[in-house]
C-alpha cells in the first residue's frame, strides 16, 4: 500500500467523521448558546440547565439524521472493504 492510498484513506475517514459529527456539534452549540443567552437574560446561574436541552435536541438530532449518519458510515465501510484488493495489489 502506498502513501499516497493511506493519505486518501485517511482524508476520507477524517471527512465522514466531519461530516457525520457536524449535525449534533451544530445543534449542541446552538442549544448551548441559546440557553446561556437565558440564563444572562434572567441571572439564573445553574450550571446543570443546559443538559437537558442539550441531550433532547442532540436525541433530536439523532431521531433526525440518524439514517444519514448511518448511511454515511456504512458507505465508508463498504468501500474501504471493497478497496482491499487494490490495497494489497498496490505494494
Amino acid at each position: 500500500m502506498s502513501e499516497a492510498i493511506v493519505i486518501d484513506i485517511a482524508r476520507e475517514v477524517v471527512w465522514v467523521i466531519v461530516m457525520t459529527a457536524a449535525p449534533m456539534l451544530l445543534i449542541s452549540l446552538v442549544v448551548g448558546l441559546i440557553i446561556s443567552i437565558f440564563q444572562t437574560i434572567t441571572s439564573i446561574q445553574e450550571q446543570t440547565l443546559t443538559f437537558v436541552p442539550k441531550f433532547l435536541a442532540i436525541m433530536l438530532v439523532l431521531v433526525l439524521f440518524g439514517g444519514w449518519m448511518l448511511n454515511n458510515l456504512s458507505d465508508l465501510f463498504v468501500d474501504l472493504m471493497q478497496g482491499i484488493p487494490e490495497y494489497i495489489k498496490s505494494r
